[in-house]
């Protein structure tokens, strides 16, 4: 079965635009061709007349079951926010909550054009479940940590996460897959790093963690170990080409030298790190120096949404300002970030709109007052397009939603079922 996107103007991986047509093979999920406009014809057709056909965004971090938490938390900084307001509450999640906020959060993605997400949480087989109904991509893990726990319960903790990343590997139709989460370097003691990261390799597993948030997960490794948090990570043998850091905001020469080296992915979350006072990731040096970088909204407790157009917009004035340069982290950065730079971080056949590649895409209308005059569409994905203007998705080569009308989920039910559990959560930790 053939799906013809029709009508409208592609975005190609060198960041022209060009009137054309896609023609997506849905039944191997790929794109099979991009012609000129009027020359492919499919079983099901999309109208992208007045759009721009895009690559599905890809949201390389986030912790989407905390949909729940949005609003619930906010005006803090980072250590606080954590120890008086989530970690208390989410140590009353049940598995049926964090189905019902990754039912949510899938579904605002799903809506904002977004076709890909990563995901480090808890109870992670209701997340895949959730992603294997929804029709999206995603790569998953389990978030590990040791502080606080003696040492059967962390072993018992990081035995889970691989448990999982192996089981779950290539999961719905390999639409999921997977990765080892430790938290951080600061929440996760190096004896485990030393013992389960190697076990990961072994499996084949990519490795994911946060690292260099905030200046407090750089300063206590730095005194006691006199070096760098990445250069400790590398010692753990954290780094390489098919791991990808989760922030990386205080990061000196020496160690975006050694991401450079190691071809180790960066994930910019913008928005998350402003709003927790975290600092401003040196996005164009990374750049600069070869680092991949994609972009992540990071959980809906610290953003407090997970619309990518959001974040572009959010990574290229903050890079700007990082870098004390207005040329700095341009728009076609920004939209390569969020589309090929974050599939290429989670090592997704995606991001590009090219015979081959994943049929992961996106119809953004252009014919709204906040987008006209057209000078420039990339410009206008960066600066001024929101997830609203998303008419079509489309993941693995089925049509999620057709005219802002979700498919696969009925949002209804979702918000409804979400609301439920945010408020007996909520209800259950003030006890």
């Amino acid at each position: 079965m053939e799906l013809a996107i029709t009508g409208g103007r592609v975005l190609r991986p060198d960041m022209s635009v060009e009137r054309a047509d896609v023609l997506v093979d849905s039944d191997d999920g790929t794109i099979e061709a991009v012609a000129d406009s009027g020359t492919v014809d499919g079983d099901e057709a999309l109208d992208a007349a007045d759009g721009l056909v895009v690559p599905g965004l890809v949201n390389a971090h986030t912790h989407v079951a905390m949909t729940l938490f949005r609003g619930a938390a906010d005006d803090k900084p980072l250590d606080a926010w954590l120890q008086e307001d989530i970690w208390p509450v989410e140590a009353n999640l049940r598995a049926e909550d964090v189905r019902a906020g990754a039912r949510l959060g899938i579904a605002e993605m799903i809506r904002s054009g977004t076709t890909a997400f990563g995901d480090m949480y808890f109870f992670m087989p209701e997340v895949a479940d959730a992603v294997a109904s929804a029709g999206l991509r995603a790569r998953l893990g389990h978030g590990a940590i040791s502080v606080g726990k003696d040492d059967e319960a962390a072993h018992e903790d990081f035995a889970e996460a691989l448990d999982f990343a192996r089981e779950y590997d290539d999961y719905a139709d390999g639409r999921v897959r997977t990765m080892f989460t430790p938290h951080s370097l600061t929440t996760v003691d190096g004896k485990f790093y030393r013992e389960y990261v190697p076990k990961a390799r072994e499996a084949g597993i990519p490795v994911h963690i946060h690292a260099n948030e905030t200046t407090d997960e750089v300063d206590p490794i730095v005194a006691e170990r006199d070096e760098r948090p990445l250069e400790y990570a590398d010692d753990l043998g954290v780094l390489g080409a098919d791991s990808f850091l989760a922030h990386c905001v205080h990061v000196d020469e020496t160690e975006i030298d050694l991401l450079a080296a190691r071809e180790t992915a960066v994930v910019h979350c913008p928005a998350s790190n402003m709003k927790l006072a975290s600092g401003m990731a040196p996005v164009q040096d990374l750049l600069d120096a070869g680092v991949p970088v994609g972009l992540g909204t990071d959980g809906a407790a610290s953003n407090n949404d997970l619309d990518l157009f959001d974040e572009m917009r959010d990574a290229a004035m903050l890079g700007k300002l990082a870098a004390d340069d207005a040329s700095a982290v341009p728009a076609p950065a920004v939209v390569r970030m969020a589309t090929a730079g974050s599939a290429d971080a989670l090592g997704f056949a995606s991001g590009r709109i090219e015979p081959g590649a994943n049929a992961d895409l996106a119809v953004v209308d252009l014919d709204a007052p906040h987008l006209t005059p057209d000078h420039d569409p990339v410009s206008h994905l960066a600066y001024a397009a929101r997830g609203s203007d998303v008419r079509h998705t489309v993941c693995d080569g089925s049509v999620l939603m057709r005219d802002r009308e979700l498919l696969t989920l009925d949002v209804e039910a979702v918000t409804r079922e979400a609301n439920e559990h945010a408020t007996a959560l909520f209800e259950r930790s003030a006890d």
